[in-house]
């Protein structure tokens, strides 16, 4: 029995023996190892092409050139941005130095209306030749937006030594409304008018719708006799 049991161990019926190793990892550190200095092989290889091809290169001088033409533009956008800001900023000057000067001019224009009203004024305040008493100089009168009626009366007397005058200014207004012919009185038979040399009168008048004003007179009375008349067409 183990003579037969020897042969069969020996020959080729024998059943086989498999030799496994007790250290598995040293196979697969050594896989890695190969594959790793494959990939940094395929790497070198890559980086090798791109500068043979001058890819490389090209792509830093067009990086380079790119940030030159962002700072020039850069540059010539603050440039322009200067000037923009500038020029606003003396727009803005000269706009308010305008509107500056024109309310001067307008200040000026109504100074010199003025001084020629008071230049007007005082001429008429030179007496006529021959002149004597009570007499009107200036009667002015213009209507205001189709409702109001705005006037002016400016009395002397030519000898300064007269006594103060004591009187009424009475004015009465004509001209048609509803195409009939209308007239209208100072309200209260006149105002009341007291001086010595001379007397500026002036006032507002309401006129009633659809009145047309197209004469304005104006009379002088002491007691119940009239010392000066004058009338003006609008």
């Amino acid at each position: 029995m183990r003579f037969k049991l020897l042969r069969r161990r020996l020959t080729i019926s024998a059943p086989q023996m498999s030799i496994r190793s007790h250290r598995p990892w040293i196979r697969w550190a050594g896989i890695a190892i190969m594959t790793g200095f494959y990939a940094a092989i395929a790497v070198w290889t890559f980086e090798l092409g791109k500068s043979f091809a001058g890819v490389e290169t090209g792509a830093k001088e067009e990086l380079v050139r790119l940030r030159a033409d962002y700072e020039r533009l850069r540059e010539e956008r603050d440039k322009a941005q200067s000037v923009l800001n500038t020029s606003a900023s003396l727009i803005t000057t000269e706009t308010s130095t305008k509107e500056r000067l024109a309310a001067q001019i307008k200040v000026l224009e109504a100074e010199n209306r003025a001084l020629r009203d008071d230049l007007g004024f005082f001429q008429k305040l030179i007496p006529a030749t021959g002149a004597e008493g009570v007499a009107i100089r200036a009667l002015q009168a213009e209507v205001l937006a189709g409702t109001q009626l705005r006037w002016q009366v400016l009395v002397i007397q030519a000898d300064r030594k007269s006594p103060e005058f004591r009187g009424k200014l009475q004015l009465s207004l004509s001209g048609t409304m509803g195409d009939k012919p209308w007239m209208m009185d100072l309200p209260d038979g006149g105002q009341a008018l007291q001086f010595r040399q001379y007397r500026r009168i002036e006032g507002l008048v309401d006129l009633p719708p659809e009145a047309v004003v197209k004469n304005v007179s104006a009379r002088i009375v002491e007691g119940t006799t009239t010392r000066a008349l004058q009338s003006i067409k609008l």
